[in-house]
């Protein structure tokens, strides 16, 4: 495998840790895209440390948690707001993350990981309605 993979492994990973950390820190958005690019940085740094890729490692790792976390964060507090209780949404976060990070070492998905991540919030929040009506629709 080339440099492009393990750049795309560090992307992917990268990934995963912006959407553990926007998860984690939904509330404070700054806070979650600054936690997650740093630790896309540091996961950039291991790999390349690890494996070839230079630089593109640690900026991958960088735009991967950046923008995982971006994501993230706008789909946690949409789940949060239309009632979605903490456990059960940190309980999904986390089991994402760890599917994304399994997506990173296959070849391209780290890359698309990254890329799909914003659209699929964009998407989910312009559809959403604001609060789920539950019974309260039998109620009129």
């Amino acid at each position: 495998m080339g440099a492009w993979y393990w750049i795309g492994v560090s992307v992917g990973l990268g990934a995963a840790a912006g959407v553990l950390l926007g998860g984690v820190v939904a509330r404070l958005l700054l806070a979650a895209l600054l936690v997650a690019s740093v630790a896309g940085a540091a996961i950039g740094y291991a790999v390349d440390v690890w494996q070839p890729g230079g630089f593109g490692n640690v900026v991958g790792g960088i735009v991967g948690g950046f923008l995982a976390a971006l994501a993230t964060v706008q789909i946690v507090r949409g789940a949060l707001r239309r009632g979605g209780t903490t456990g059960g949404t940190a309980v999904i976060v986390s089991g994402a993350a760890l599917g994304f990070a399994a997506l990173a070492f296959v070849p391209v998905l780290g890359y698309l990981t990254a890329v799909g991540l914003p659209g699929v919030a964009a998407r989910l929040r312009r559809r959403a309605p604001e609060r789920y009506a539950g019974l309260r629709t039998l109620a009129k």
